[in-house]
């Protein structure tokens, strides 16, 4: 369902008249933060978000005491239900998938104001958040980015408080044996990714070898929509060997800026019309980038594409 038919139903979105839309509204931010850290999908995260605002506002108000916590839950069972089927889909999957990107300068996943609730929506977190069971990554989430206490998060999903931290002390531990290296500091992080937007622009493969490290990772989500690489490129003379090939289309009209994506530096590419065609995200440890995960999958792309056209 695309965004313009939500509306017409009475997405809180617009200013109808909807009983519950004001209210709705006031979390919707929260909400959208909490749905799109679940699935990794902002079209699936609007799609729960969209089922939340019906039951509530078909919800009898004496069962809303507390609506915050009331729409958490339920945006949060709601997100569990998808998650099963969402794998599934995602094994068919057409190459490597990666987290479709949003910009986070505008509020859209709602506060980023500790490092764990920025971490919590970067690529790469989100990209090891698929490891986890799906109340793993409910109670991770919930207590890492929300800070949610254990007695709350049981409450949210019907489980006993000693299961909550069983799961959550689960959960920490796959996820840190995933992350044992250190990323670099953010000062760092921005100085890197604005070395690797200019040497892109440049075609300057000396300092796009300086800024990789010798193990770096490229990741290609293209869904099978566009032609990119079925799996993950790896090592630093590959990568260049493809960033060479890539910088004759750079020639060609195309450019790349630097923005922030999913609470850390990013890129966008845009085609000789101005079209957006590529996102690129990194990772860097220590004091080199370990890992980009480019996005050109069409689909992908509308969320940001949308984000873009109201700036």
């Amino acid at each position: 369902m695309e965004q313009g038919d939500r509306m017409e139903q009475g997405d809180p979105g617009t200013t109808g008249t909807t009983a519950g839309a004001d209210e709705f509204e006031a979390h919707r931010s929260r909400l959208f933060g909490l749905a799109y850290r679940m699935l990794g999908s902002t079209h699936e995260a609007e799609d729960a978000m969209q089922d939340a605002y019906l039951r509530f506002s078909g919800a009898d108000r004496a069962d809303v005491a507390h609506p915050a916590a009331w729409l958490a839950k339920t945006v949060t069972r709601l997100c569990l239900n998808r998650l099963t089927s969402a794998r599934a889909r995602r094994e068919t999957y057409v190459g490597p998938w990666l987290p479709e990107p949003v910009l986070t300068s505008d509020g859209t996943l709602g506060p980023l104001e500790s490092a764990e609730q920025r971490e919590a929506v970067s690529l790469a977190m989100l990209v090891l958040l698929e490891r986890l069971t799906p109340q793993e990554r409910a109670v991770y989430l919930l207590r890492e980015a929300f800070a949610y206490p254990h007695r709350e998060t049981a409450e949210v999903l019907d489980l006993s408080e000693a299961h909550c931290r069983q799961l959550h002390r689960r959960a920490v531990q796959r996820v840190t044996a995933a992350r044992p290296r250190f990323e670099a500091a953010p000062a760092r992080r921005a100085e890197l990714v604005a070395s690797f937007v200019r040497a892109a622009r440049d075609g300057d493969l000396g300092a796009l070898e300086k800024a990789l490290a010798a193990d770096v990772e490229w990741w290609s989500d293209g869904g099978g929509r566009v032609r990119t690489a079925l799996r993950p490129i790896l090592g630093r003379e590959k990568v260049l060997r493809l960033l060479d090939a890539g910088f004759r289309t750079f020639a060609a009209g195309f450019s790349c800026t630097v923005v922030e994506l999913n609470a850390a530096p990013g890129a966008f590419v845009h085609g000789t019309d101005g079209e957006l065609v590529a996102t690129l995200g990194f990772e860097s440890f220590s004091e080199e980038i370990t890992a980009v995960r480019i996005v050109t999958n069409p689909e992908k792309l509308n969320f940001v594409g949308r984000q873009l056209g109201r700036m």
